[in-house]
Parts: C-alpha cells; structure tokens; sequence
C-alpha cells in the first residue's frame, strides 16, 4: 500500500492530461467508428491506441525526472512603496539535459486581484531565465506571496506536470520612499525648479547670529558690528542664517472623508505619502518633525524631533493607519494641540470636506488653533468632478449633473477664500501633486521667515 501511494504522489497527483493527449484520442476514435465501414482499419485503430497509451506512458515518466531539475527563486524588495511601480524577479534554473517547456504561474497578493498571471517559454538544458514583472501596491499592510507554481511538458507534450515551490514571502507595504527619493533630488539639485518645486526669494531678514566677518560691498550696512569694528579697526558684520529647528507636524484626518479613491489609492494614502515626503523635507532644512492622527479620537502621535530614526519612526507609524466610518473629532485635536504643543509649530493639516457648510462649522476651530501656531489646510480637488463638469452635456439631465458638479467645486473654491479671509493658509490640490504642492508651501513659509 506504501508504494502504491508513493508511486501515485511521485507519478499521478501532480501530472495532467493536456489538449494533446485528447486530440490523439479523439483521432483513435474516429478511426474505430470508420471500422464500421472499412473493417480492415481494425488493426490499424488497435496499433494506434496502443501507441497513444505507450507515448503516454513514456511521456509520464519523462516529465517526472524534471521534479528535481528544475529551480525556482523569488527575489522581492525588503518593503515595498505605496502607489509606485515596483519590480518582481523569479529566476528558473534547468539543470537536466534536457531542453523543457515551462509556464510559470506565481500566487500573487490577494490585494492585486490578479487570478490569471502566467508566463510560457521555452528553457533549454542547463540555462537560466529570469522573469521580471511589475506590481503596484495600493493599499498599506502585509502582502502575502504565495507559491510558485511551474508546469513542465516534454517535446511529446503529452502529459504536464506541475512543480511546487513553497516560498511564500509576507512583504510590507509602506509609504513611499521612492516618492521621498524623489523629492528630494527635485528640491536639493540645481534643476528643481524647473521641475514644479518653486525657489523662493528669500525676504525679510533672520534673526539666528551665525558669525561675525569682514565687511564686503553689498552687506547689509545695518548689521555692522560697531564693538568688533573698533577693536578689530576695520567695518566688520554680523552674519545671519536661516531659523533653524522648528516645529513640524503633520495632522492626518483619517475619518470617512479621507476614505475617497482616486487612481487606486484612498486620500488618507496620498496624505500619508506626502507626510513622508514633507517630514523628510523638513528634516533636511534642520527643522523638528512630528505627526497626529485622529478621526473620532487622537490615534498615533510622533513627537517632533530631529532624531537620525525620527522618518524610520513615522514611516513605521503611519503604515499602521487606516481610514475611519467616523466623522472627524476637531474638538479632541484642538484640546490635544492646546495641551500637549507648547512652541509655535507649523500645523499642516490633511482632510477633506465634501461641501462648504462642513467647512464652516469647523472653522472656528480653526482660527483658534491658527492663533497660537501656523495652520496650513490642505483640501483636494476632485478631479474626476472637475474633468465630467467641463464635457459637453448631450441631454437636459446631463446639464442638470454638470451645473451640480460645478457648484461643487466653486464651494471648494469657497473654501479657501473663506480660510483666507481669516488669514488661515490653504492649499487645494489634486491628489497627485499634493507632495510638490504641500512642499512649496512649506519653502514659502521659511523664506518669509514664518517658520
């Protein structure tokens, strides 16, 4: 019984019948129905079934000596990004000496719902092929890679045999640090600003001492040091730099108006990326970073500091956040901000109001907390409102959508006037450019020397 079994585990349960072996055996069919009429195709119709089983046979046996020949890896990244592009690499290895069809059908994330993913070449004998393929995250959390599967024929193409790699991977998705990478060569090389970040001038004058120097024409002649100018006998200046290490802090609505999609991500997961992008932003100008999330209560909070880990730490924080079926709770965030945040921060606000009453009725809360720090209120656009309301209508009904999806965004509009009105900042913005836009709002702040 124990090498019947064996035998039909090593031989029969991971092996199918492929088009093939049906095709030779309707043939042998119609021959034996032609016995009917022409009986000395008897002998021919027997030669032939006897020659489809044996080429089976053979065939079965042929296809199994791959079992221990053939090789499979996955190479995946340590994490991937949210919302990027990211490639996937499966490398086979033959290493029989024999040339073998291969189709390899790996057991994707449930997350990409992609139930037909296959690839079909052929490997000659003792070579390697490496597979490349891409994916894109669309939702933060744990992806789960299953097995490899690969499904081997011979040249008779009889009988398939399937090969199981059990190399299941648990990959985290987390916000995106290509979008970070991204970024940052946009802000910090000579052609940013040729590619959507703003260079501000910087106005006004800062306050932060940096060094006492020589007088050079062109120095501001009201920043001369008259003590050290009369010891040292010669015009010298005070040297002033940039205001360094302030506040920063991110506050992310994660309420059921950030659960919105656009391209496949939610709002909540482009706020989440663009806090990324701006704390690391701030981080490299030598400001403190930190970040708030709440929906009908305060979720996580980082501390702003500019602690080497201090991205690592709110990279790890917000890939634990989801969207909320609750409204948003401005009354804990304000009671929490008035506590717990003592020197005048940059509050950059992430949330959504779907019409300007919404907004109104939070305003309040928004003015006292722009009284003791400086609010930034990012809302977005809804783009694809935006893109249905300037098509041409064909009928009355269609006017009658468009007229409602341009009152709607003329309320958006609305609202930023409104917060402007009262001296709040606002920035309204398509998901998509809501990192270059919330980063050029950030340098605006720091050469006006608000920050």
């Amino acid at each position: 019984m124990n090498f019947l079994k064996q035998a039909y585990e090593r031989y029969f349960l991971h092996s199918f019948l492929t088009r093939s072996f049906f095709y030779l055996c309707a043939f042998s069919i119609c021959i034996f129905v032609l016995i009917f009429s022409f009986s000395f195709l008897f002998a021919i119709a027997k030669t032939i079934l006897v020659c489809v089983l044996l080429i089976t046979l053979i065939d079965l046996f042929l296809v199994n000596t791959y079992e221990e020949k053939i090789n499979c890896k996955r190479i995946t990244p340590s994490v991937l990004a949210l919302g990027d592009e990211q490639n996937i690499q499966l490398q086979i290895k033959n290493t029989s000496n024999k040339s073998v069809f291969i189709e390899v059908i790996d057991e994707l994330p449930k997350e990409f719902q992609n139930r037909n993913f296959s690839f079909k070449f052929h490997l000659e004998t003792n070579s390697e092929r490496s597979i490349t393929y891409s994916v894109l995250p669309q939702t933060r959390g744990a992806y789960q890679f299953g097995n490899c599967n690969i499904f081997v024929n011979t040249f008779l193409g009889i009988i398939q045999h399937k090969i199981v790699f059990r190399i299941p991977e648990n990959t985290p998705v987390y916000p995106s640090s290509i979008q970070v990478k991204k970024h940052e060569l946009l802000l910090f090389n000579k052609l940013h600003s040729f590619q959507g970040m703003k260079k501000m001038r910087k106005i006004g004058h800062s306050y932060e001492f940096e060094q006492i120097k020589n007088y050079t024409i062109g120095d501001d002649i009201r920043s001369i040091n008259w003590k050290a100018t009369g010891r040292r006998n010669q015009l010298m200046i005070n040297q002033f730099g940039d205001e360094k290490s302030q506040q920063v802090y991110a506050i992310l609505d994660k309420s059921r108006a950030m659960n919105m999609p656009f391209n496949g991500l939610s709002l909540l997961d482009y706020a989440v990326n663009s806090t990324l992008v701006i704390s690391n932003t701030a981080l490299r100008k030598d400001d403190k970073v930190g970040i708030i999330t709440f929906n009908e209560k305060i979720g996580s909070i980082v501390k702003a500091t500019k602690i080497p880990k201090q991205l690592k730490l709110i990279s790890e924080t917000l890939y634990k956040e989801t969207e909320s079926n609750f409204e948003a709770n401005y009354e804990a965030l304000f009671s929490f901000v008035s506590k717990q945040i003592k020197q005048r921060s940059l509050l950059i606000l992430f949330t959504n109001f779907e019409s300007y009453y919404t907004m109104e009725r939070y305003l309040p809360i928004f003015r006292k907390l722009n009284r003791s720090h400086l609010l930034l209120v990012v809302l977005f656009k809804n783009i694809e409102i935006e893109k249905y309301s300037y098509e041409s209508a064909i009928d009355t009904l269609d006017i009658y959508h468009k007229t409602i999806g341009k009152k709607f965004l003329y309320e958006k509009e609305m609202m930023v006037k409104e917060l402007a009105k009262y001296s709040i900042q606002s920035v309204l913005t398509a998901p998509e450019d809501l990192s270059t836009q919330t980063i050029n709002k950030y340098l605006e702040f720091k050469a006006k020397g608000w920050i």
